[in-house]
């Protein structure tokens, strides 16, 4: 069982670099339940890393990581000790993780896309995931679609079918890397209408997006990066209307312009 009183995700003094490169430098970041967290920020910031590292798709050099009561990796004399395999089974079991490129089984169907990790990874009844994946597609306004493979579907209905698959696991958040970059506006509007509604159902959400009318629209919380550290989180009106870093003000002046153009 989960600890309700421990943040949903706890990041502390966060590294990682890349031979010479620091990706991230000294980042802390909690994650509340119910909480949604946009992180803006240039290319290059370190705002993928983040989440890779958060996914355990790569692992810090330094610092800390937990899943409310589950230590996925503590800080020991400046390095990263990570805890044995069946810790981050557990730690893995605790978050979903929507890619930007979809990561479908392309030969499977929608159906089997969304309810097989559900029962090979959680051992859960196969009857009984496959009607609470059609009732998550249902929900992603997929109904219909089950027995269609991954060709068959637009970009955004491909992408709503990544969300239902992460979602089929139970996890307790969301992870979100530019969900919407490979998509037009038109696709884009669908996907960020299924995000909306799971924000408005207070969902746990952690979102890296370039959408930034978005993220002042549903995130709780904007978190902006840049050279591999967090220059200035607060409230979206705080961060995208009043910043107060300099470096916050001139990414936001380059975005409007990019925008206006």
């Amino acid at each position: 069982m989960a600890d309700t009183s421990a943040p949903v995700v706890s990041i502390r003094h966060a590294r990682k670099a890349f031979g010479q490169n620091q990706v991230l430098d000294d980042i802390s970041l909690d994650v509340e339940s119910g909480e949604v967290v946009a992180v803006i920020g240039a290319s290059g910031g370190g705002k993928s890393t983040l989440l890779r590292c958060a996914t355990l798709l790569e692992r810090l050099d330094g610092g800390s990581l937990s899943y409310g009561d589950v230590q996925v990796a503590r800080d020991e004399g400046g390095r990263a000790a990570y805890a044995d395999a069946r810790t981050l089974r557990a730690a893995k079991s605790r978050f979903g993780l929507v890619f930007q490129d979809y990561n479908l089984f392309p030969h499977w169907t929608v159906l089997r896309n969304v309810s097989d990790a559900p029962v090979h990874v959680q051992g859960r009844d196969r009857a009984e995931a496959e009607a609470a994946a059609r009732d998550i597609i249902a929900r992603m306004g997929l109904e219909g679609n089950e027995d269609k493979v991954p060709c068959e579907l637009s970009g955004g209905q491909r992408q709503r079918v990544s969300i239902a698959r992460a979602l089929a696991m139970r996890p307790e958040v969301l992870f979100f890397d530019e969900p919407t970059s490979a998509l037009d506006p038109e696709l884009t509007a669908e996907v960020l209408k299924v995000i909306r509604q799971l924000a408005a159902e207070r969902m746990t959400m952690v979102i890296v997006t370039h959408e930034m009318a978005f993220a002042r629209d549903v995130a709780d919380r904007v978190v902006f990066m840049d050279a591999g550290r967090v220059v200035e989180q607060g409230t979206p009106d705080e961060v995208l209307a009043h910043p107060t870093q300099e470096r916050t003000r001139a990414f936001l002046a380059r975005y409007e312009q990019g925008a206006a153009d």
